[in-house]
């Protein structure tokens, strides 16, 4: 595990404190838990871009050419 020292404005560690009182966990928890958010959405950003590059609008159009052209039934709507 690594220790690092955070500078944090005044108006963020108050925030943070708040917070974390009323989750009841420690503020070193309530940061973990932010930065692990944070990574996870970039990752998962990059990923969905990566998926949408390997895209084709052609096979989706093939695709999408064989679905009947009706309307949905009623518990579809």
């Amino acid at each position: 595990m690594t220790i690092l020292s955070l500078r944090l404005p005044d108006s963020y560690h108050t925030m943070v404190k708040e917070i974390s009182a009323k989750d009841k966990i420690s503020i070193n928890q309530f940061i973990i838990s932010a930065v692990a958010e944070k990574i996870s959405a970039l990752e998962t950003q990059d990923y969905l871009e990566e998926r949408a590059a390997r895209g084709s609008r052609n096979k989706f159009t093939t695709v999408l050419a064989k679905v009947p052209d009706k309307e949905p039934a009623d518990y579809d709507r």
